[in-house]
């Protein structure tokens, strides 16, 4: 995969360097808004860059990460996936590269997606030998249990996340019920969220299951544990992410792989369309201080990229050609 992978990359450099294109061969867009945050702000950017730097006919279409591979895959359409995270189907991405049907235009979250276990930065600093969860585990009385005062809490996934079961695995394979710890569902990433918020709000400790980017992360400081030992993939497939797993070990979370991923028919016609997407993509701090923006500000992911384009052009400029450039600054100004 990741020798398929580069050579998209690489064609894709390749292609960056090609000729300008009319606006003729982009014509028609369709642009999957994923459905979670950064992915939804991301595809608000293409749409304005896209359909006002390349005169594109943008269309945005709801989706989701199986549902619109899926659709990509058998269907070709939609066009384009902002933010496809891979890991859990990456053979299924494999294959479709190897045969044509889909390529990888570029990294669209630079750093890779982050998953872990976090506490607050003020635990961290007060307690500095905390740095694994091993380490954490051995101080229940740091991450008060809000339904037992007896117990430290670890907060898990919302019901229907695989990384429900995966953190469930982990609770049982690091032995946190018999040092001292609860595994606290929660019904919702909202849910999730608000622990997160009334622990830093009244400066207690919290421990559980959290990732980037993120609006929260964003917003609150938090340190991501070590587990102790390197991510081990077979153990990972095996046992760690199924539900059924009777004898989990201890492991870590694997670096998501984020990539923006288009259908052939669209990396053939695209032209500089395409060139645009081969060459965008931002890291973690930029995403999560733009989410955050848009929960303080209570704005939708339109008003969101409107934001992006309007304070970070040292960012998005270096993305498109100097004439796209222009064409989207004067959108700006005169809209």
């Amino acid at each position: 995969m990741k020798k398929l992978i580069a050579s998209s990359l690489f064609a894709a450099g390749t292609l960056f360097m090609a000729g300008a294109a009319s606006a003729s061969e982009c014509g028609n867009v369709s642009i999957a808004e994923m459905g979670w945050q950064s992915a939804d702000l991301l595809a608000h950017i293409d749409s304005i860059i896209l359909g006002n730097g390349y005169d594109c006919d943008v269309t945005l279409v709801p989706g989701g990460t199986m549902t619109t591979f899926a659709t990509m895959n058998k269907e070709g359409k939609p066009d384009v996936a902002p933010e496809l995270w891979i890991n859990a189907f990456r053979a299924d991405v494999d294959a479709a590269v190897k045969e044509g049907r889909l390529h990888i235009a570029a990294k669209s979250l630079t750093d890779g997606g982050v998953e872990g276990w976090w506490i607050p930065n003020y635990i961290a600093e007060a307690y500095p030998d905390i740095k694994t969860v091993s380490d954490a585990l051995a101080h229940p009385e740091l991450f008060p249990n809000p339904s037992d005062s007896e117990k430290g809490a670890i907060y898990n996934c919302p019901s229907g996340w695989n990384c429900r079961i995966s953190t469930s695995n982990l609770f049982r394979a690091f032995d946190a019920e018999k040092k001292g710890f609860a595994l606290v569902g929660t019904n919702s990433s909202a849910e999730l969220n608000d622990s997160v918020s009334k622990a830093f709000e009244n400066n207690k400790g919290w421990l559980g299951y959290y990732w980037a980017p993120t609006a929260t992360l964003g917003k609150y400081n938090m340190v991501r544990l070590s587990f102790g030992v390197p991510h081990d993939k077979d153990e990972w497939i095996r046992c760690t992410s199924k539900p059924d797993c009777e004898h989990p070990k201890p492991n870590a979370w694997p670096k998501s792989e984020v990539y923006t991923v288009v259908t052939d028919a669209f990396q053939k016609r695209g032209r500089n369309a395409y060139n645009y997407l081969a060459n965008r993509g931002w890291g973690n701090i930029t995403v999560n201080s733009m989410l955050a923006w848009m929960v303080d500000n209570d704005a939708t992911s339109e008003e969101g990229a409107r934001y992006f384009l309007e304070n970070h052009q040292d960012i998005w400029e270096k993305w498109v050609t100097p004439e796209a450039a222009v064409k989207v600054k004067n959108y700006l100004a005169n809209s």
